[in-house]
């Protein structure tokens, strides 16, 4: 497994709103017009789960597969070309500021690798920074 990790992000609001938002993929409605429509097509959504097709990859699916109230959410990749878990950990620093941090597992093979890694720390990496920016 190779991880990605994304920078931790400081929140202005308390760890329990934050998880609140973010534990209930519903709320993807908040952000949906930030997401590329030329790189993702299809997309459909509820609390447990968001599926959308990319060129040239195909349909993926994403699940939440455990949620730790105030602290953690644990997202699977249930269709995928390739295998992947991320997790949502958020760590509360005072009453009205949140520290948060996302981590990638991801199944890459040895020639997919070199190809995959920078474009997936990048889209980590704005993934990280939109969801810090989200007025919660």
């Amino acid at each position: 497994m190779t991880e990605f990790v994304s920078d931790v992000k400081t929140i202005p609001y308390s760890d329990d709103r934050i998880f609140d938002t973010l534990s209930n993929l519903s709320n993807i409605d908040r952000i949906k017009e930030r997401i590329p429509r030329k790189q993702m097509k299809n997309l459909t959504y509820d609390k447990d789960s968001c599926s959308f097709s990319v060129d040239p990859l195909g349909q993926i699916r994403f699940e939440i597969v455990e949620r730790e109230p105030n602290k953690s959410i644990k997202i699977v990749a249930a269709e995928s070309p390739v295998p992947l878990l991320m997790w949502i950990q958020l760590a509360q620093a005072s009453e009205n500021k949140t520290c948060m941090k996302l981590t990638v597992h991801a199944d890459l093979s040895p020639f997919v690798k070199p190809l995959i890694s920078k474009p997936m720390q990048d889209a980590l990496g704005n993934i990280s920074t939109i969801l810090a920016a989200l007025p919660y």
